[in-house]
């Protein structure tokens, strides 16, 4: 199913899918919660409202019009979203079905980008993908917002691998592991020996220094940056900004172009204060992408349909 094919943090696939007739069930799998990273579970249903994206995003591929209510039993707090397939509407988003092949290409890409523009109208792309569903996005434009920017993530990237129990959690969460289906495997992670060259921190997930892509990621302040978030900041919010995110990035991987996240900054809340503060932000941000050109690199893997997925008789 290609709703398991979205991004989740550190890979961890917090999701379980019920099946029955032509109704999914999307429950957020609290069990595989970052305890550290995210005690409120923003990025668990940023990671939740990304696979509902792409179970929209599948189902108008394949011709049907998909009615969907978010957190739609108040007895069910796991229960982030239903959603039903209606091939009689006829499908009501054209672009969202020309986005269905992008699923399967888009990656989280952690190598040095090129030094190429991305051009206006792919970034005017990206807004409108962005807008339809309802969230807000900047493009970090203005050399004081970059230098700020990369200030505040390289202070979050400092502040976060200070903490023990931070590096223990990304330990946890990263895997040599050929057989492991869940994490972040060290072939898709750079291997890091102080050569980065990065402006805005990557995040450090060679935590036992296997990292199998080259050290050097220059990470760049004049990249393309752009920000997601809301107005809100609560849990319907962060669903509906993993949506929005996952359009985001399903429109940049059609496009030709790859992004890897640079979440830090928002991640610690002193920098995030600042963050908002620097750009004159009203929203909430909720996630920083660069976008831009890299080589390939290989898929990460997913959990067993049969171990996420249970379908009614």
């Amino acid at each position: 199913m290609r709703a398991t094919r979205a991004p989740s943090v550190h890979n961890t696939q917090p999701w379980r899918f019920g099946l029955s007739g032509h109704t999914l069930d999307i429950h957020a799998d609290w069990s595989r919660q970052l305890q550290v990273l995210d005690p409120r579970g923003r990025q668990l249903l940023l990671s939740c409202g990304c696979a509902l994206m792409n179970a929209r995003t599948a189902l108008a591929g394949a011709g049907f019009a998909a009615k969907v209510e978010r957190f739609p039993d108040a007895a069910k707090p796991d229960l982030v979203a239903r959603v039903v397939a209606d091939a009689t509407l006829g499908v009501d988003d054209d672009l969202l079905a020309q986005l269905d092949q992008a699923i399967e290409v888009r990656q989280t890409n952690r190598r040095q980008f090129s030094d190429e523009t991305v051009p206006d109208e792919v970034v005017d792309r990206l807004l409108d993908a962005a807008t339809m569903e309802g969230a807000e996005i900047t493009i970090v434009t203005s050399p004081d917002h970059r230098l700020a920017v990369a200030r505040l993530s390289q202070q979050a990237d400092q502040i976060e691998n200070a903490d023990p129990a931070y590096r223990a959690e990304l330990r946890a969460w990263t895997s040599d592991d050929p057989c492991r289906t869940d994490g972040v495997p060290t072939f898709a992670i750079p291997h890091v020996d102080g050569r980065a060259e990065d402006d805005l921190p990557v995040r450090d997930f060679d935590t036992r220094g296997g990292g199998e892509l080259p050290a050097l990621t220059r990470s760049s302040l004049n990249q393309c940056l752009v920000l997601i978030g809301a107005m809100d900041n609560d849990q319907h919010a962060w669903l509906r900004s993993g949506e929005a995110l996952e359009r985001v990035l399903l429109e940049i991987a059609r496009q030709g172009y790859t992004a890897s996240p640079l979440t830090q900054v928002i991640e610690v809340t002193r920098t995030n204060v600042l963050l908002r503060h620097e750009l004159g932000l009203a929203m909430h941000p909720h996630v920083l992408l660069r976008v831009g050109r890299a080589p390939a690199t290989p898929g990460t893997r997913r959990r067993r349909l049969v171990d996420v997925i249970t379908e009614a008789d």
